[in-house]
């Protein structure tokens, strides 16, 4: 057997081939292509199994990831995905999601030299989806039912990983969401270019196979009572996201033309499952649009607007590009789809004409200080102002948590931003003020990163375990 702990000599770094730029701005398939069982054994033979697995210690999951990438270099295809479902529930949906240069791949050893980071993020999306087309399903021949039960409110990825490890230590899940598909902003706020909405069905059709229950449609505190989950259930996991936007009070917000931008990509997101035309909202042809904000959720906005026959897209961001806290690989996805980037503007008002719609954005030019912090404070220049013509402004400025009254009147503590208060003098981790109350994802930390979200649903499971099977 040939010695492969130099294979980064001889293995250049690939990425799967994208769709040419010309061809997919025309629609919202996912750009990113598949490896080719030989190619992810090649990528994967470039791992020099360092054995201090920095990669794993940067993944919010702590992913096995020179064991499956072993695995995957010796054709155990099978092997490999069950040892990445072992910590991570969601992984042809993180593979596909995760910032990877800012988590796994730029923590790798290989990144630091000229050599190139080993594709983690590629290799796992195509194990995943490789595996789950030959059929591969959890094994769980050796679970025993236990008769407990658990009601998961929010069927997002915290809720999803919550109700896959319940399943495997026998707890019954039911998860109640009041959307019509199982996602939460997987489904809804991540735009079909970057997820595949098929990747999500089939992940429910694994799912169902486990035995969760979804009862779709079913709105806590409108179909159902909250109290009543508690009444029926040992236990309940509340994971409802992060939807109310941050805003920035700029003057002129009210104009027409002016999104949000949740809102913005959830509905374009609605009407292209219903496959309809895009309504006069969203009807961007020749017009020239600007998105503040430089997070994941404004390159979405970035790139949908180009989709969408946007004449131009410029971002406008108040630090610089090294502060971004979006994904390398999304502002370079949005570059090459022709999104022009402006560093260092602060958004000062949206103005409008005599008709109320936008005409341009007022922003200042920024100088950045250490805030010692460890990241930059951006401080606006004077005499720097300047007018951006704009025909259409969306705003991507963050979320927060909208917790709903039921949390409250069943003595759920919420901090002043609504997060739901998780840990606090509690005896379990991710549990709430109320004992069989548990949660996790935004709603506990704020508007963050899929894989943080479908760490704290299996962390929260785990808990729930620990709690209802002494």
């Amino acid at each position: 057997m040939p010695d492969k702990t130099f294979q980064f000599l001889n293995v250049q770094r690939q990425t799967p081939r994208t769709v040419p730029v010309a061809i997919r701005v025309l629609g919202y398939g996912e750009i990113a292509g598949d490896f080719g069982s030989s190619q992810a054994g090649q990528q994967a033979e470039r791992c020099i199994d360092c054995g201090n697995p920095y990669c794993e210690h940067a993944c919010p999951v702590h992913n096995y990831i020179p064991n499956w990438l072993k695995l995957v270099q010796d054709g155990r295809l099978m092997e490999a995905a069950t040892l990445m479902h072992e910590t991570n529930p969601l992984p042809e949906i993180c593979g596909r999601v995760c910032p990877q240069d800012r988590l796994c791949e730029g923590a790798c050893t290989l990144e630091q030299t000229a050599f190139g980071s080993v594709t983690i993020g590629s290799i796992e999306r195509w194990v995943t989806d490789e595996a789950l087309r030959q059929g591969w399903r959890p094994d769980l021949s050796g679970v025993q039912e236990t008769g407990k039960r658990v009601a998961i409110v929010g069927a997002g990825p915290a809720g999803l990983a919550c109700a896959d490890r319940l399943r495997r230590a026998g707890i019954a899940a039911d998860i109640y969401d009041r959307q019509n598909e199982i996602g939460g902003l997987l489904t809804f706020g991540i735009p079909p270019f970057k997820l595949d909405k098929g990747v999500v069905r089939t992940r429910r059709e694994v799912l169902e196979g486990m035995g969760v229950r979804f009862l779709l449609g079913h709105e806590v505190g409108r179909d159902i009572e909250f109290g009543q989950l508690l009444d029926d259930y040992d236990a309940v996991f509340v994971g409802t996201g992060a939807y109310t936007y941050v805003d920035a009070q700029l003057p002129g917000r009210e104009l027409h033309g002016v999104h949000d931008a949740l809102p913005f990509l959830i509905g374009n997101t609605e009407r292209l499952l219903r496959d309809d035309p895009p309504a006069h909202a969203f009807d961007f042809r020749g017009k020239h649009v600007v998105v503040l904000g430089g997070g994941d959720t404004g390159m979405d906005c970035n790139r949908t607007a180009v989709r969408l026959g946007a004449a131009s897209v410029t971002c406008v961001y108040r630090r610089d590009e090294a502060n971004m806290p979006g994904s390398a690989r999304e502002v370079k996805y949005s570059r090459e789809e022709g999104v022009e980037f402006l560093f260092q503007r602060q958004p000062l008002a949206i103005l409008g004409d005599d008709q109320g719609k936008v005409r341009a954005v007022r922003v200042i030019e920024t100088a950045l200080t250490d805030d010692g912090h460890g990241r930059a404070r951006p401080q606006n220049v004077p005499g720097t102002e300047y007018e951006i013509a704009a025909d259409v402004v969306i705003q991507s400025f963050g979320f927060l948590p909208s917790p709903p009254d039921w949390l409250r009147s069943h003595g759920v503590e919420l901090d002043r931003s609504g997060r739901i208060v998780t840990g606090k003098g509690a005896s379990l981790p991710h549990q709430s003020s109320h004992p069989r109350i548990f949660a996790g994802g935004d709603n506990v930390r704020g508007a963050d990163l899929v894989v943080r979200a479908v760490y704290d649903g299996r962390e929260a499971a785990s808990s729930i375990a620990g709690m209802l099977l002494v």
